[in-house]
């Protein structure tokens, strides 16, 4: 598994993990269940480390997380650290994806970007808050599964695109907001271009294992930049081979 983040009394950090999937039987996994752990999830990884904002809350409470990694880690779907998905990627930690999420104050009218598709998770919590979803993944075979899972579970407000993620999606810019899931070393200038006036963007910057979550307004054609946690996310992928 590769290192994503992990956040540890409000402190993002990083962590290697070795997951062990869990094969025990002696909690069925039911739908009742998997709704238990969404609430406890929401409860002590959410709520009690500050995340307010009612529709982020909402929404972690309602997407099925479990649906969105491999069968085999589906009993640890709602723990609190990042699992992994294939081709060294990971699904971010619960808490990361709501606080992410809620420093972007979204309402139903906003046109979201997300760079970094992965197992489709963040873009489903979007799309419930969100009037709409642009998400690009430049790895094939996870963004062709994002796309079957977000279907299967009725998602009609989300578009998926396989391709760099550095250059945006300029065909629907502008975005009221940008969620950046995997790390450049610099804040793409595309990105910055299809921000709309007022628009937010959060985004991981960094060289790889030492990253600064960073939050971007843009005000009067201006980015106003803020940074916020260390982080350790993916690094974000050149289409042609290499990092950015």
């Amino acid at each position: 598994m590769t290192i994503n983040n992990y956040v540890l009394n409000g402190i993002v950090i990083g962590l290697v993990l070795t997951i062990c999937p869990i094969k025990s039987e002696s909690q069925p996994l039911t739908k009742h269940w998997f709704h238990q752990q969404r609430q406890k999830m929401v409860t002590e990884q959410l709520s009690a480390r500050g995340i307010k904002d009612s529709l982020v809350l909402r929404a972690m409470l309602k997407v099925e997380r479990h649906k969105f990694v491999p069968p085999e880690y589906q009993r640890l779907a709602y723990g609190d650290f990042p699992l992994p998905i294939g081709y060294e990627q990971t699904i971010s930690q619960p808490y990361i994806v709501a606080f992410m999420t809620e420093q972007l104050h979204l309402n139903k009218h906003a046109r979201v970007l997300e760079i970094g598709t992965g197992s489709g998770y963040q873009a489903a919590i979007l799309a419930e808050i969100c009037q709409a979803v642009y998400t690009i993944e430049i790895i094939p075979q996870l963004a062709i599964q994002a796309e079957k899972t977000l279907k299967t579970l009725g998602y009609q407000n989300i578009k998926i695109k396989i391709g760099d993620g550095y250059q945006g999606w300029p065909e629907y810019a502008p975005f009221d907001a940008i969620i950046v899931t995997c790390a450049p070393t610099n804040i793409p200038k595309p990105l910055q271009a299809q921000l709309a006036e007022n628009g937010r963007m959060i985004i991981p910057i960094g060289e790889p294992y030492n990253q600064e979550l960073v939050l971007l307004v843009k005000k009067g054609g201006k980015l106003f930049q803020k940074s916020i946690l260390p982080v350790r996310f993916v690094p974000m992928l050149r289409q042609e081979g290499g990092l950015y």
